[in-house]
């Protein structure tokens, strides 16, 4: 009986195999380049900065007023290396693809050292965001038993965490690596919200499952959505080859005190809605809502009809099967 594994003489023909289309797919390899971040080490610098912004959640816990200090003197290097090799692969990448980084050359660093210097000063004010979000989801789900819950169990919040942070370094103009970071949040909480949406302050989303924010979405203060929405495209502007336009305003405008119920799918980026309106479950929406409207689709009738072939109940109060 066979215990372990054996290819036999196989193995030639299946590696010859396997090789051979890899250079028939090129679009699936990346050989014979240079430069590319790494999503492990990218899941790792989220997890260093959940640490920074949730103190005693995330990472290390049992910190005092004591040691904190001397903790996150630690922390900070520690991620600033970390990131600082990302963000230099990245923007490498990026010059490697353009065809405008000659062989040999490594002309990121000095922007990547920059820009991981600014991104690191900027935690404080993530941090204050952050904060305007945990307080957003206590304060708007009344399932919550505090703050120390929401940090602790919610997707949404984790979701929202992830891109603010994402969010400053695609506005710093590094490439590939915010995406990277969104989708893995988007992977662990189901939701998906690109880097290059613009967020308010407050922001809650309830349930988290199923939301999805378009890349040119612009959303206020203090907005609420539910599961299940989608802010999206209504369509794709192409050029004259058929090709996609890219960076067009292509995702709603929601403004700011905005509910919006679950599974609603507002689309396009001429879409508007007002401020204070209200957009109600499986609402389908393509064009603009007035300040402070309610907005709901019709009820379907539903229809209610006793079974003939309900099962009898025995005397246990539990139902016979009925052959």
């Amino acid at each position: 009986m066979l215990t372990t594994f054996h290819v036999d003489d196989r193995l030639p023909v299946i590696v010859e195999k396997i090789v051979e289309s890899y250079d028939r797919l090129e679009r699936t390899r990346h050989i014979d380049r240079l430069y590319l971040p790494s999503r492990s080490e990218t899941v790792e610098i989220i997890e260093m900065l959940l640490e920074l912004a949730y103190p005693g959640y995330h990472g290390r816990q049992g910190l005092t007023r004591h040691n904190v200090q001397y903790h996150v003197g630690e922390l900070v290097p520690k991620l600033g290396e970390k990131l600082f090799r990302q963000v230099d692969l990245a923007l490498c990448y990026q010059a490697e693809v353009d065809g405008c980084l000659k062989p040999g050359e490594r002309p990121c660093a000095k922007k990547a050292q920059q820009v991981t210097i600014e991104f690191i000063e900027r935690i404080p004010a993530i941090r204050e965001m952050l904060a305007g979000d945990v307080q957003a989801a206590y304060d708007g789900d009344p399932a919550s038993v505090n703050t120390d819950e929401v940090i602790l169990a919610y997707p949404g919040l984790l979701a929202v965490s992830v891109y603010r942070f994402a969010h400053e370094l695609h506005g710093m103009g590094v490439p590939l690596l915010p995406r990277v970071m969104t989708e893995w949040a988007h992977t662990v909480t189901g939701t998906d919200i690109h880097p290059g949406a613009k967020i308010g302050k407050s922001f809650f989303i309830d349930h988290s499952t199923g939301v999805v924010i378009g890349e040119t979405t612009e959303i206020g203060d203090n907005v609420k959505l539910y599961q299940g929405v989608t802010l999206g495209a209504l369509s794709f502007p192409k050029d004259e080859r058929g090709r996609l336009i890219r960076g067009h305003k292509r995702h709603p405008t929601v403004k700011d005190y905005v509910t919006i119920y679950a599974n609603a799918t507002v689309l396009g980026g001429e879409t508007v809605l007002g401020e204070g309106s209200v957009i109600g479950g499986s609402v389908f929406l393509t064009s603009s809502v007035p300040p402070y409207a309610m907005v709901t689709v019709k009820s379907a009738e539903l229809k209610i009809r006793t079974r003939a072939d309900r099962p009898r109940l025995n005397g246990a109060g539990k139902p016979d099967l009925v052959e």
